[in-house]
C-alpha cells in the first residue's frame, strides 16, 4: 500500500514490516477458516468480528476432528 498523505510514496521499512507481520499472522487462520468453509455450509456465509472468528473455527475444527474420529 501507499501512504495515503504521500500518494505514490513507497512505504517506509517500519511500516512494511508492520504489514508483513500482520499478513503472516493471518495468513493460517484465514487458510484454516477457507477450508473449513468448503466442509462446513453453514460457514460460508457467515460475517463476524476478526476477534470472535478463532473460537468459531476452533469449534469447527472440532466438530471435523470428532466427526473423523481424530480427538484424543
Amino acid at each position: 500500500k501507499r501512504s495515503k498523505k504521500h500518494p505514490g510514496s513507497p512505504l517506509t521499512t517500519d511500516n512494511h514490516t508492520y504489514n508483513q507481520l500482520l499478513r503472516s499472522l493471518r495468513a493460517p487462520g484465514e487458510r484454516a477458516f477457507a477450508l473449513l468453509t468448503g466442509r462446513w455450509q453453514a460457514l460460508r456465509h457467515f460475517t463476524t468480528s476478526p476477534r470472535k472468528i478463532g473460537r468459531i473455527v476452533q469449534a469447527a475444527l472440532v466438530l471435523t476432528h470428532h466427526e473423523h474420529g481424530r480427538l484424543p
